[in-house]
């Protein structure tokens, strides 16, 4: 077995050290929830028969109470590509579980969010807060004490995160997730990109641009670039909560519904009444969580996991911070390049070897923990394998030893660089972070006048009037969670990129997000404390000189500390009203902040 390399060990005890007590407290309540909490057996006559009402030919089994009921919770929605081939998946799972005695149900649906569809809308300012109430809709789905396992529906930016939040509070019960898999790969990134930059430029017209985003985005499954949907799934497989090699299989394909029926002939397996006991609350330990920043980073996955992966862990009494991916960064060396870090799109990663390979080089470098608790097998090294089908029987073969695509993937001492291309940057004006496996190295230091900003469209107005022709670090503030709901400024990217294009240089800092996909702009975002919260970003003026560099892992505001405190701070724009907006402002009000999880769930229940 090989040794874990010092630092991961270092971090990962670093996190054991800080979260001791709000881990055994986790411990503690998930052991007294499988011990005394609402179950099937303790419900009286009226509540159990409630339950199984509606359950036709499944009803004897759940009355009897002998065999293991499934808790399906499902984000299904036919509006968001990669939710609409879940229509059927209750159906199926039923099937698959009578095959193995057992029973299934829909728990609840929880809302799946569209980010691609909400970008640069005011739906946006929704966004990050779905992920709360994703939780709280799961929660409420789990409630209801009837289940022995959980099946868990969802891909996308906030509902994997939301979803899991939700089922840690219910930790006692074993769960596996199942994925959809990406759509067929569509129009080519690259010309996708340069389209993008033609409108930005004003060269080309709505019809050209709308013709190029709808052969990219085709069919059901995924968007296939590497933004936050798929590496949830990528950390999903390196934490071991999904079947081997489930992530990259296409939807609709015999395969990709084969890898589903294993699932829940697994979960059939790691009840607590049997001797393969494999709750989720242990399963999602420090090393599993440690694993997923560093499969982050090893693959160049998406900056919105600074925010989601503390919340995630915070779920389970684990207490996650920046200063722990900048550690692992430092040391985890990039080893894939997926757009929009690289020409080839996740069908592609895939077919050079993928998630299996990644697993199994990690592991062979002693950067990702072997020894955690997954759903299936002994280690995660059992997860290092591919699935594939002889005849009508589901096999798993090993890992390839090689890549198949040296331009998309490689081993550890092979990297395309040494480190993991995620930084904390902090000074002061706080902490931030700056994603830099994407940005040229001759840009990740800018040093530049400020143009502040306190919304996107202001930016977007500014550029098109050829304000922004020079060196410029573009600051958009008020754009942190309880601002506005921490919207990402993804439509920031092709403008700011223009400029950059044009021989300028240019930074973006804000205390908002970037997309998922944020790509070869130099920016530093979730910038914390955050405007609204009395951060330093509230008193930056037009002219101030900013420096942004990944190397120093620096971030300041050149204006003398006593100026700084005699400044007025910045007023909040009147909040926004419509689109929904004005329902979500308990959560802003009670939000914490970007690198504790940006949660007002968790903040609230003292988490």
């Amino acid at each position: 077995m090989t040794e874990i390399h010092p630092e991961v060990a270092a971090v990962t005890e670093r996190v054991v050290a800080r979260s001791k007590d709000s881990r055994r407290a986790y411990l503690d309540l998930i052991e007294r929830e499988r011990e005394s909490g609402v179950h099937r057996p303790t419900l009286a006559c009226g509540n159990l028969a409630h339950g199984f009402a509606a359950s036709g030919e499944d009803k004897a089994a759940i009355r009897a109470g002998r065999t293991m009921n499934i808790g399906i919770v499902t984000a299904y929605n036919d509006m968001l590509s990669a939710h609409q081939p879940y229509a059927r998946y209750p159906d199926q799972i039923r099937v698959f579980a009578r095959e193995r005695g057992a029973t299934a149900q829909v728990a609840g649906g929880t809302p799946a969010m569209c980010d691609g569809v909400t970008q640069g809308q005011l739906g946006m300012e929704l966004s990050l807060f779905s992920r709360d109430t994703i939780a709280l809709s799961t929660a409420v789905a789990l409630s209801h004490g009837m289940y022995d396992g959980a099946a868990l529906l969802g891909i996308c930016d906030k509902i994997v995160p939301g979803l899991l939040m939700g089922a840690l509070r219910f930790g006692h019960l074993p769960t596996i997730l199942i994925p959809a898999g990406p759509m067929p790969s569509g129009l080519a990134n690259k010309e996708k990109q340069r389209i993008r930059q033609l409108y930005a430029e004003g060269k080309v017209g709505r019809e050209e641009l709308l013709d190029s985003e709808a052969a990219s985005y085709h069919g059901a499954g995924t968007c296939t670039f590497y933004g936050t949907a798929n590496s949830n799934q990528m950390m999903m497989d390196v934490m071991g909560l999904h079947m081997p090699g489930a992530s990259f299989i296409n939807p609709g394909t015999k395969l990709r519904q084969a890898v589903t029926r294993a699932a829940i002939h697994r979960l059939t397996e790691i009840g607590a009444d049997g001797n393969d006991y494999r709750p989720l609350g242990r399963c999602i330990d420090e090393k599993a969580i440690v694993n997923a920043v560093v499969g982050l980073l090893a693959t160049g996955g998406s900056t919105n996991h600074a925010i989601h992966l503390p919340a995630i862990a915070r779920a389970a009494g684990i207490v996650l911070d920046w200063e722990d991916f900048d550690r692992l960064s430092a040391v985890v060396p990039l080893i894939a390049r997926v757009y929009p870090n690289g020409p080839g799109d996740v069908n592609n990663f895939h077919a050079a070897g993928g998630i299996s390979f990644v697993i199994a080089s990690l592991i062979d470098a002693g950067l990702l923990h072997d020894d955690i608790l997954t759903v299936s097998g002994a280690r995660l090294r059992d997860h290092a394998r591919d699935p594939r089908l002889e005849g009508e029987e589901l096999v798993f073969e090993d890992a390839p030893a090689e890549s198949r695509d040296e331009q998309m993937l490689r081993k550890p001492a092979a990297a395309f660089q040494p480190d993991g291309g995620m930084r904390l940057v902090k000074g002061n004006l706080g902490r931030a972070t700056f994603k830099t496996s994407a940005v040229d190295e001759s840009r990740r230091t800018v040093e530049a006048p400020a143009r502040v900003f306190s919304d996107q469209d202001d930016v977007i107005k500014a550029f098109k009037a050829g304000e922004l022709e020079k060196d410029v670090i573009v600051v958009v503030r008020f754009q942190g969670p309880r601002a506005n709901g921490m919207p990402e400024l993804h439509k920031l990217t092709p403008p700011l990129g223009v400029l950059q294009d044009r021989g300028h240089k240019v930074a973006l800092v804000t205390d908002g997000r970037m997309s998922g996909a944020s790509g070869k702009v130099p920016a530093a975002i979730h910038l914390s404390p955050e405007a609204l919260g009395g951060g330093i970003i509230g008193k930056i003026r037009d002219g101030d000189v900013v420096r942004l560099s990944a190397e120093e892992g620096l971030l300041e505001v050149l204006v003398d500390e006593a100026e700084l405190a005699a400044r007025e701070e910045a007023v909040q724009p009147t909040p926004a009203f419509g689109t929904g907006r004005e329902l979500f402002a308990f959560m802003r009000q009670g939000c914490d902040t970007a690198e504790q999880g940006a949660s007002a769930l968790l903040a609230a229940a003292g988490l």
